[in-house]
């Protein structure tokens, strides 16, 4: 089976955000093994990015997508083909979210894909629930289901 893994910064203390995530995650588990890992915030100091981004990096053993404000605007249809792409070669995607200072250019050049959901900044929190939606579509899409309308 197909293995998925959401790997973000950060835990998430708000219940509404959990329960929507937690969702997704369900859903997921049709088409996937999925995971959610999400490695510490680190301390605010000026190397909070870089020593995160190091985190999230020794973690990398897939296919890696970087939500990334400067990646590729993608519609949910390219979405799902990166995706159906890459598992042609990868047993495993990892979708990673950095924290809220962003990652350093090192992890983005070490990314496989990064990808845009728009020029706008979302609370990375919030973008683990939108990103869980987009990965859930993506698959619907890949299997021909009618959730993508």
């Amino acid at each position: 089976m197909k293995r998925l893994e959401l790997l973000c910064v950060g835990k998430i203390k708000e219940d509404y955000l959990n329960a929507g995530i937690a969702e997704y995650v369900k859903r997921l588990g049709r088409y996937c093994d999925v995971v959610v890992t999400a490695l510490p915030d680190m301390p605010d100091s000026p190397t909070e990015a870089e020593e995160e981004s190091k985190a999230l990096s020794a973690r990398f053993d897939g296919f890696v997508i970087l939500a990334d404000i400067g990646g590729k605007a993608v519609t949910s249809e390219e979405f799902s083909e990166l995706i159906g792409r890459a598992y042609l070669t990868h047993p495993k995607v990892q979708f990673v979210i950095g924290g809220s200072r962003g990652v350093t250019d090192e992890l983005r050049r070490r990314a496989d894909a990064r990808v845009s959901f728009g020029r706008v900044t979302y609370p990375h929190k919030l973008m683990r629930l939108i990103a869980a939606e987009q990965l859930y579509r993506a698959f619907t899409i890949a299997e021909g289901l009618p959730y993508h309308k």
